[in-house]
């Protein structure tokens, strides 16, 4: 059956970890993961060996009714009629003094007391001036400092309709099908971007490019399979790709990459985007993008080109996640898997392709700011159009000649990115470097930033669960039980800590945001909200709540404890946006060093850590 260009949203299929299994083939182990007792009065992860942690969300204090058991325990052991002793009145039994030698001396130390330092001291006592004072931290607020009303934001677990920019110090937020900024300078602003035209879209995820190149690209993706490329310092939209299907989620990779330009033969800086579909698949852009500069002096605008295709999941992805680095990133999906990539190993072909046919050249990209005639809009140019994108037609045949632009009808500054099969790579199933299974779709990723080989999972209403994994072997390191839907992981850049937001959660569960440390996996931070609300998706954001009423520019220090790193922006499904400090304390070391990695000698080793007082595996 041919493809259409624009193919209706389709329904989400039912998640593999599910109480109801659609489909056939066996599935992973369905509810929370179980716990096993280790032996030491702990437990491990059923499977692993990785330790299980529970968070202390559920927990109610029983100290009264402990203490009051033990005591009717202890009077029945001592045969002690505790009835006798309501409303009893007893004489206590007089006891000889002694005086001992350590009371004596007391009295001594007394008896020389002396008045110094404007109070009465002892010998050896510290001058007021020299004593340490240290002063608690302060508790973190359960309120947010900054509430923001977003009409029409999706309350869609699936939606990440989030980004912020380091290079211009803006929020962008996808509000039904469209987008608005928000700043501390310029407060709100709506970008005049092109309209869709199409009833029933919206916007489900926002990506802006890297802080090194300085771009300030953002990625729109929306239900109805486009994509988006437009830069704050620009006019319009650069650039737009169809997709075969419609679009669940978009990651720039956190820093450029240096490849031949589309145009000549010069190496150039690129920004890499990940784009992920309703039907599992990954598309690997590179996008070549031009300054205003040399737009003007050469006419040409840059190239967004499709180099690989991802099939490795069968249903709807969830989460994409690039490493610090940029040389791993993640992806996780609703078919209950999370699966490692390493950039490298994807972009290296397995096999030379096949030379192309003469006088039939697949069109990589089409980069032009002329309208395209009237031919092209045709349903058969369509059809073919559309498979080529996905992959699964033959060679298309050169476009024909294009005719004058039509500035009334076209943006100047749009062009449509048509991938075609020429150098695209097909990676399938077993070309990922690991492959972790949970109970529940993968939404929650990230990589640690201070920590190499270390990466942050979240699972599902039906995983409920945050899991721990080292990169370079795959092992599950630990995992802790959250009780509640993990929507969003965000790990602290100045402290050995990780923040995380939650979606359905348990009756009795009133937490949203929760703040663990690493490794011993100890809850810190516990933010309640009201039964009814959810964390559908949350950011770090480089600001905090103004000091003392001092006015100070974005992303500069506010007090002790966010101007440090910051605090977190919370999509809310009660059509809000909310900014929460999370971050405890004062900044700690980061510096990597042993027990990081979950304890274990092995991986410790294998990403360099000595210890000293560590024996040699012989």
């Amino acid at each position: 059956m041919p493809h259409h260009a624009h193919t209706p949203p389709q329904r989400r299929q039912v998640s593999a970890g599910a109480v109801w299994n659609v489909g056939g083939g066996t599935s992973p182990p369905t509810g929370p993961i179980e716990g096993i007792s280790n032996g030491r009065g702990g437990w491990i992860g059923s499977g692993t060996n990785a330790p299980l942690y529970t968070a202390k969300f559920l927990d109610k204090d029983h100290s009264e009714e402990d203490l009051d058991t033990y005591a009717h325990r202890l009077a029945i052991a001592l045969d002690i009629n505790r009835n006798k002793k309501v409303l009893d009145f007893s004489r206590p039994q007089k006891r000889e003094r002694t005086v001992s030698g350590a009371k004596r001396k007391r009295d001594e130390e007394v008896s020389r007391t002396q008045w110094k330092y404007g109070g009465w001291t002892r010998p050896g006592d510290i001058s007021p001036a020299k004593r340490i004072v240290r002063k608690e931290p302060k508790p973190v607020p359960t309120i947010p400092f900054r509430v923001l009303d977003a009409p029409q934001l999706r309350d869609d677990y699936y939606c990440s309709a989030l980004s912020f920019c380091h290079s211009t110090r803006t929020l962008a937020v996808g509000l039904g099908n469209k987008v608005y900024l928000w700043s501390e300078t310029y407060g709100v602003r709506y970008p005049q971007l092109v309209d869709t035209g199409r009833r029933g879209s919206y916007v489900t995820s926002l990506s802006f490019s890297s802080t090194e190149g300085g771009q300030s690209i953002l990625a729109i993706g929306r239900n109805n399979g486009l994509v988006s490329l437009w830069s704050i310092l620009d006019e319009g939209t650069r650039f737009e790709a169809q997709q075969p299907n419609s679009v669940a989620c978009l990651s720039f990779k956190p820093v450029l990459t240096r490849r031949a330009s589309v145009n000549s033969d010069t190496m150039v800086s690129t920004e890499e985007l990940l784009v992920g579909d309703e039907l599992g698949n990954v598309y690997y852009y590179a996008v070549e993008w031009v300054d205003n500069l040399e737009v003007e002096v050469q006419g040409w605008h840059g190239a967004m080109t499709l180099l690989a295709k991802i099939t490795v999941h069968s249903q709807q992805i969830c989460g994409l996640a690039w490493s610090p680095e940029g040389h791993l990133f993640a992806t996780g999906a609703n078919d209950n898997a999370c699966c490692l990539f390493v950039v490298k190993d994807i972009l290296t072909p397995l096999e030379t392709p096949e030379p192309p046919k003469p006088r039939r050249r697949p069109l990589t990209v089409l980069t032009t700011t002329q309208r395209l005639p009237d031919v092209l809009s045709s349903e058969p140019f369509r059809q073919r159009f559309t498979s080529t994108l996905s992959g699964h037609a033959s060679d298309v045949t050169e476009v024909p000649s294009i005719g004058p632009v039509d500035r009334a009808v076209s943006n100047p500054y749009m062009l449509r990115a048509i991938p075609g099969r020429n150098g695209i790579l097909k990676i399938k199933a077993g070309r990922q470097k690991h492959k972790w299974v949970h109970s529940a779709a993968i939404k929650a990723i990230a990589f640690c930033p201070w920590q190499p080989g270390l990466i942050a999972t979240g699972g599902g209403s039906n995983d409920r669960a945050i899991h721990f994994y080292h990169t370079s072997s795959g092992a599950c390191l630990a995992t802790i039980n959250v009780q509640a839907q993990v929507t969003s992981l965000i790990w602290s850049t100045s402290r050995h800590e990780i923040a995380a937001t939650f979606g359905y959660a348990q009756p009795d569960h009133p937490y949203r945001i929760a703040v663990f440390s690493w490794p011993d996996c100890r809850q810190v931070v516990a933010i309640p909200w009201a039964q009814d609300m959810r964390a559908l998706h949350a950011i770090a954001y480089p600001g905090g709540p103004n000091e003392k009423g001092q006015r100070a520019r974005e992303g500069e220090a506010w007090w002790s404890r966010t101007h440090e790193e910051g605090c977190i922006v919370v999509a809310c499904s009660d059509e809000s946006v909310k900014f929460h400090e999370v971050w405890t304390g004062r900044r700690k070391s980061t510096s990597v060093g042993a027990g990081l990695l979950g304890g274990s000698d092995i991986l410790e080793a294998l990403e360099g850590f000595d210890k000293q007082d560590a024996r040699t595996i012989r």
